[in-house]
């Protein structure tokens, strides 16, 4: 029991402290920024700081605007903002490459959870603590404490960064839960009929997406794999099927992207033609200059 504790610990905390750290380290290139009501513009008649005269030491370039704090009112904006800027060509990509997973995935929903089921008392303790790391009150508690480190040690990127994790979680959960009970498919295990999409695949790549869109692809990978993992665990437990997870992790993808669309680098998602009349996506990355 002390193992799995201290396993579950660390599986929670682990990538918030990373992220905690990361963001507080310094500028990243990649990271997300504001949309410009959230932003606060640095003043047109600032000058950058003069070398004294005689001096070998150049003067100082200016730097770019960190992000400021976020407050309330902030989050009522950045919501309205993520809300209108949800019918995107790029979320539509997303949506179409999730659903046509979850329909390649459909035919193996009868049998494809038995694969995971084990008799060994590890693996059922290996996934235990995913049932509540990825369920909504355990996100927004994670999302909460980033901003709230933010706030409290005077770190505006972690503040922003936590923000959207807040941010990202309402969105995911706008579009899950109406889903839930439109689709209104009965789970596997036949306890209700809120089945499709999987909330908590949606909730974990939310924060993955977001946490890569502020840090980068090397500091988000170990979020994208628990997120994998508590997809695998909701297939393990019988209470999703694969289709069910394969298009929550497409629906949390959309959410994360959706709140962090103004970030320095966007990535574009361009259907293109493949040779013999077939049909490729490629990912095209944007640099934004100022």
């Amino acid at each position: 029991m002390a193992s799995l504790l201290n396993f579950t610990a660390r599986m929670v905390a682990g990538p918030w402290l990373l992220a905690l750290w990361v963001a507080s380290a310094g500028p990243d290139e990649g990271a997300a920024v504001t949309p410009d009501a959230v932003i606060a513009e640095a003043a047109p008649d600032a000058a950058p700081a003069q070398a004294p005269a005689g001096s070998d030491v150049p003067a100082q370039e200016k730097k770019p605007p960190t992000p400021p704090h976020t407050g309330l009112r902030a989050l009522g904006t950045g919501l309205i903002t993520d809300i209108t800027h949800l019918p995107s060509v790029d979320n539509m990509y997303l949506a179409l490459m999730g659903g046509g997973l979850a329909i390649a995935a459909h035919p193996l929903d009868p049998t494809f959870n038995a694969h995971l089921r084990s008799h060994y008392t590890l693996v059922n303790d290996i996934y235990a603590p995913a049932k509540y790391y990825g369920d909504t009150p355990e996100q927004v508690a994670l999302s909460l404490l980033t901003y709230g480190y933010g706030r409290l040690f005077d770190e505006p990127k972690v503040s922003h960064l936590g923000m959207d994790l807040i941010r990202a979680q309402l969105i995911t959960e706008m579009m899950v839960e109406p889903l839930k009970f439109a689709v209104g498919r009965e789970r596997p295990d036949g306890s209700n009929a809120q089945s499709f999409p999987s909330g908590h695949s949606a909730e974990t790549f939310a924060a993955a997406t977001v946490l890569e869109r502020h840090l980068g692809w090397k500091h988000a990978a170990v979020a994208y794999a628990i997120a994998a993992y508590v997809a695998s665990s909701r297939l393990h437990d019988n209470v999703h099927y694969l289709s069910d997870v394969a298009f929550g992790a497409a629906v949390g993808t959309i959410a994360g992207r959706t709140v962090t669309e103004h970030g320095a680098n966007e990535w574009s998602i361009v259907p293109a033609g493949a040779p013999g009349g077939g049909l490729a996506v490629a990912f095209v990355k944007t640099t934004h200059t100022n």
